[in-house]
């Protein structure tokens, strides 16, 4: 496939397919050419819940595109990670063109555009897609419909996957526990349905005290629940792209451009993906200078050696960032509702922390989502890498002014930039600002010279 214009130059993708198999021509192109090219730095995007390899060009043609006057004198080299993943069509996206879906008067009917996302994602699928349509299109007013959907939910996003990937299902991990099983909807498929109706009043803006449970609210709850449930899927997937596929790639880069320094960016489940690409790297591969995580959508605690609640378990990262040779920042905002109300409930109902394993001790509509659920669920997104030693607090105007650390985990605080959005997912997808591109670049010190940068 050709690539695509960009607004930068060199620029190379990186394509991959569910299990991690990555286009071995596109491969063999970038490791051919970095040298070739005399790239120094290489700047490496994964995209996250786009459905589309159109979406995701422009997501790295738009964040890329002030690079090249920031650091006038680097050589630079550009690739762009393309994963079969997918989003909602009702999502609006700061800076993108509208979908038909994202102005539509809100229900909880299943949109044309997000039906035919989803049967790209689970083409296998059809069938069970067509029974979730008709419940939603429907609405009937009985438990029994509830419980179906949940079982459709269920069926529709335990596709069969291969080997590994599974291991990449949570981001927390117990010694001794069982592997990640079917924990999608483990309780009453109304109650989770209720849950989800709560939170999203709250993302609206309405007080508990609006919410009431009609058969309407429960079935935007009950649509809410498959877009979590298909998220969740590609969380999982994303794990596997990264460890199965993105890091082997690198380790080859580093055999065939033993000079080049590569920075990985990752945006939503992209971050996610980045970050497991640290578990496949080989042994003794130190060509990753800096990892930057925009609005991680996974948990807090992946690279924790212990969990505060826990001392037993620990996240499925737990000292990869010390395979960065540089430091690995986690930009985070209050603004994103995705990660800050939406993501600690999912978690929580697909038991994604698994030590903490227990019912709610009341309901989400009574004291809010955030408040009732606590820090255990948290996204990196939303607040920042938790609970690793060592680990700095910055704002972004102070990580562009003053620098950053030259290795550990550090938190910054970009609130003052990602901040637009309108519900379900506030400012989730609110990245494409120069003083983000600028701070990929600080991370790397990317802008100086080659004797002093390594």
């Amino acid at each position: 496939m050709a690539v695509p214009a960009m607004s930068v130059s060199p620029y190379w993708e990186l394509t991959f397919d569910a299990d991690g198999d990555v286009d071995g021509p596109e491969r063999d192109r970038l490791l051919t050419e970095v040298s070739r090219r005399g790239v120094r730095d290489l700047l490496l995007f994964a995209h996250g819940w786009n459905d589309d390899r159109s979406g995701a060009t422009l997501l790295y043609d738009r964040f890329f595109a002030p690079v090249p006057s920031l650091v006038p004198a680097a050589r630079l080299g550009y690739a762009g990670v393309i994963w079969p993943s997918m989003m909602f069509a009702d999502e609006p996206i700061p800076d993108f063109p509208p979908s038909p879906a994202a102005g539509a008067p809100a229900s909880p009917r299943l949109d044309d555009s997000s039906r035919q996302a989803l049967l790209r994602v689970f083409p296998d699928r059809a069938t069970v897609l067509d029974r979730i349509a008709r419940l939603l299109e429907r609405q009937p007013d009985d438990g029994a419909s509830l419980e179906e959907f949940g079982r459709l939910v269920r069926e529709l996003v335990e596709v069969p996957v291969r080997g590994p990937q599974t291991r990449c299902a949570e981001d927390t991990r117990v010694p001794g526990a069982a592997g990640p099983g079917p924990e999608m909807l483990r309780g009453e498929t109304a109650r989770v349905c209720r849950d989800f109706a709560g939170a999203l009043e709250q993302v609206a803006g309405r007080g508990a005290e609006e919410f009431s449970l009609t058969p309407k609210g429960l079935w935007d709850g009950a649509r809410e629940l498959l877009r979590q449930a298909t998220y969740y899927a590609m969380k999982r997937r994303a794990g596997a792209v990264g460890e199965r596929g993105l890091g082997p790639v690198l380790g080859r880069l580093a055999q065939a451009a033993p000079g080049v320094r590569v920075h990985l960016v990752g945006h939503s489940f992209g971050a996610r993906l980045v970050s497991f690409a640290l578990r496949g790297l080989p042994d003794g591969v130190r060509t990753v200078k800096s990892v930057t995580l925009l609005q991680g959508a996974f948990s807090h605690y992946a690279f924790a050696a212990r969990l505060p609640q826990d001392p037993g378990a620990g996240g499925v990262l737990a000292g990869r960032q010390r395979r960065v040779d540089g430091p690995l920042v986690c930009c985070h905002s209050r603004f994103d509702s995705a990660l800050g109300t939406l993501y600690p409930l999912a978690s929580r109902v697909v038991g994604d922390d698994r030590s903490v394993a227990g019912e709610l001790p009341g309901r989400a509509e009574d004291v809010g989502i955030g408040l009732l659920l606590g820090p255990r669920w948290g996204a990196l997104g939303h607040d920042g890498v938790q609970a690793v030693d060592g680990t700095r607090e910055v704002t972004l105007a102070d990580a562009l002014s003053g620098g950053l650390p030259a290795s550990g985990c550090v938190n910054v605080d970009a609130s003052a930039v990602v901040r637009r959005g309108g519900p379900p997912a506030g400012a989730h997808s609110d990245i494409l600002h120069r003083e983000l591109a600028q701070l990929v670049l600080t991370a790397g010190r990317v802008d100086r010279p080659a004797a002093a940068g390594g």
